[in-house]
């Protein structure tokens, strides 16, 4: 597969092949010290090197492929006060930096927000922020609009 003309694409975990899964499985668990080879690490999961091989350079995880990125969340807020501070608190405790906030008028309670967000020094992975976000209290929707 020639890299500079690849696509890339987002895909929800639970349709990828097992063989898929469990390279990211083994990735993961290179990268925290759960196992100290290759070998020690497909062995746990069951996994051929010869599959680990063949993906290991063209699956990652989402927040890896965020990594020193602008990134565009869409947001659902309740109007009420303070909400949208929270979730700018939130992503500045994580070293985020807000780029662009466009937010509309408030209808029928809740208002449609877009935050743009550069990654490069986040303190936390991507996924982790988005959690802390989605538990702001009055965020009632959150989703990941695109990357720069």
């Amino acid at each position: 597969m020639d890299k500079e003309k690849s696509s890339f694409f987002l895909v929800r975990e639970e349709i990828l092949p097992e063989a898929i899964k469990k390279t990211i499985r083994v990735k993961e668990m290179l990268k925290r010290g759960n196992a100290r080879t290759i070998n020690e690490a497909v062995e746990k999961m069951d996994l051929s090197r010869s599959a680990y091989y063949k993906y290991k350079d063209y699956v990652f995880p989402f927040y890896e492929a965020s990594r020193n990125k602008i990134v565009t969340l869409t947001f659902l807020l309740e109007h009420k006060k303070g909400v949208l501070s929270s979730v700018l608190n939130t992503i500045s405790n994580d070293s985020g930096s807000v780029m662009t906030i466009n937010q509309g008028i408030p209808l029928q309670g809740v208002a449609h927000v877009t935050v743009s967000i550069e990654t490069v020094n986040l303190t936390v992975d991507l996924e982790a922020l988005l959690d802390k976000l989605r538990m702001v209290d009055g965020v009632k929707r959150l989703d990941v609009l695109g990357q720069a």
